[in-house]
């Protein structure tokens, strides 16, 4: 009996800028890798939510993307905190981490009410933060991306960040050095990339807590074939990752 693992991408019409869906793709390539069954669920303000989720991948969208989805965000919201709280493992990346916080106040004064999955709240500012970026992380090692926000992401106590960089004006407000959020199994972060295909281990992680979370441990049946290729994409991610590392902002 195959072991499926359902995976959703939240808002992909809307909200998937900077090659975001790479993300999912990743998800999806490497738990067919491991020996499992993905099954993968695209959500859009209106749909149907599906019986079984196990991974949420959201992506970053302009400010005309993020005012599309946020009444459904809010409709969704009971659902989706009950499943942060649970343990669901979940990827937010620039627009929707900004949504998944408190609030996102505009430049021009304009607020959008978050969901309140993290506990981070974002203000506008004309300058933007853009560019390749490297940061440090205790259990993902350093974490490399490209950000491109002009929004000022602050973190509330409690909430850990994903990762800290070493320069003002990077990061998620150019003033604290840090990047991203997390709370319990949540990451949000301004990463784009995709972020996935050159950082496995954070797929690999959102990964195993799902399977974990569904089958009580995470047994990979690999066949020869399978390992091999996972080999040759880990490699791959290792060369993707000196270039971007070595390229300036």
């Amino acid at each position: 009996m195959e072991n499926i693992v359902d995976v959703m991408s939240l808002y992909p019409k809307d909200m998937n800028i900077y090659g975001d869906s790479g993300n999912v793709l990743v998800v999806m390539r490497r738990l067919a890798l491991y020996g499992y069954a993905p099954r993968l669920h695209a959500y859009n303000q209106g749909d149907d939510w599906p019986e079984h989720v196990d991974i949420i991948l959201g992506g970053g969208g302009q400010d005309t993307g993020q005012k599309k989805i946020i009444d459904d965000l809010f409709a969704r919201a009971n659902q989706l905190r009950d499943l942060a709280a649970g343990g669901t493992p979940m990827l937010m990346i620039c627009g929707l981490f900004q949504l998944f916080g408190e609030y996102f106040e505009t430049v021009d004064g304009a607020r959008l009410d978050g969901i309140r999955v993290l506990g981070a709240y974002t203000v506008g500012q004309e300058k933007r933060m853009i560019g390749n970026l490297v940061e440090h992380s205790d259990d993902f090692g350093d974490i490399i991306g490209y950000e491109n926000h002009s929004g000022q992401t602050f973190l509330r106590e409690g909430t850990a960040p994903l990762g800290h960089v070493d320069h003002d004006g990077t990061g998620n407000n150019g003033e604290d050095h840090t990047e991203g959020a997390r709370v319990n199994n949540v990451i949000g972060t301004y990463m784009h990339g995709s972020l996935l295909p050159k950082n496995p281990a954070i797929a690999d992680w959102l990964i195993r807590q799902a399977v974990i979370n569904r089958y009580g441990e995470f047994e990979p049946d690999q066949t020869s074939e399978q390992m091999f290729e996972m080999a040759r994409l880990d490699a791959l991610a290792e060369e993707a990752r000196k270039v971007a590392a070595a390229r300036p902002r």
